[in-house]
């Protein structure tokens, strides 16, 4: 497998994320919570509280693209009935078991031409997956298609570390330590190595504002999680 998965393009990167995701699917929910400290749940939280006001109404419906297992689909759950789609069949297996009996449902798709019709849904959501898209641009197109005048989008993804002294220690954890843990416990090195250098080629906070008003959001805001460890975008489309 390319090591260097951040610099591939196209439907070759596609397939190569696809592969990659597959390999680690068994231990993508223990390795997420174990190198987070759990914090990921925290803002899975978060997020999903930022369309608190959008999804109260009785028909609103939230869309989750690159749902992986589930997890934020599942804090969406608890206001309003949720769609999660992946390309990634194995993490889909894995969500269904976590979301029994609630009114969730997780389906296999492209992030990129999703199934639905102009704006079908009150709030899209996409954690840690945009980075992974073939297209960036494409991708956020996608999701403001999808979303209703006075709609939202939340996009959660890691990010750049803005308090200088932590941002060196947490580059070296993410950079050298969390590789050789991930390859260790996962068997795949070559996914833990692509998770930073992708984070890194990635754009920053406020590059990604820029990407998003560009598209057409309004409203584009930002926060800082966990000192710029992650950040959740917010665009509204009117």
């Amino acid at each position: 497998m390319n090591k260097d998965l951040s610099l591939s393009q196209g439907t070759e990167k596609a397939k190569q994320i696809r592969a990659l995701f597959t390999n680690i699917a068994p231990y993508y929910d223990l390795l997420n919570h174990l190198f987070s400290i759990n914090i990921d749940k925290r803002w899975r939280r978060f997020a999903a509280q930022k369309l608190s006001d959008i999804l109260i109404y009785p028909q609103a419906r939230a869309l989750d693209v690159c749902c992986g297992t589930a997890d934020l689909c599942l804090e969406l759950g608890k206001q309003t009935p949720t769609i999660g789609v992946d390309f990634c069949h194995q993490m889909l297996v894995i969500g269904k078991k976590k979301i029994k009996g609630r009114p969730i449902v997780l389906l296999e798709g492209d992030a990129l031409n999703l199934p639905f019709a102009d704006a079908s849904f009150e709030a899209i959501t996409c954690a840690f997956g945009l980075r992974n898209l073939a297209d960036t641009n494409l991708g956020l197109t996608e999701f403001y298609r999808l979303a209703k005048p006075g709609g939202r989008v939340a996009i959660l993804e890691f990010s750049q570390p803005v308090i200088p002294i932590f941002r060196e220690l947490f580059l070296f954890y993410f950079n050298r330590i969390l590789p050789l843990i991930g390859g260790a416990i996962s068997g795949s090195l070559s996914a833990y190595s692509y998770l930073p250098a992708s984070v890194a080629k990635f754009p920053d906070q406020k590059r990604l504002v820029e990407m998003m008003e560009t598209v057409g959001y309004k409203n584009v805001h930002y926060f800082n999680l966990t000192g710029g460890i992650a950040a959740l975008h917010l665009g509204d489309k009117l």
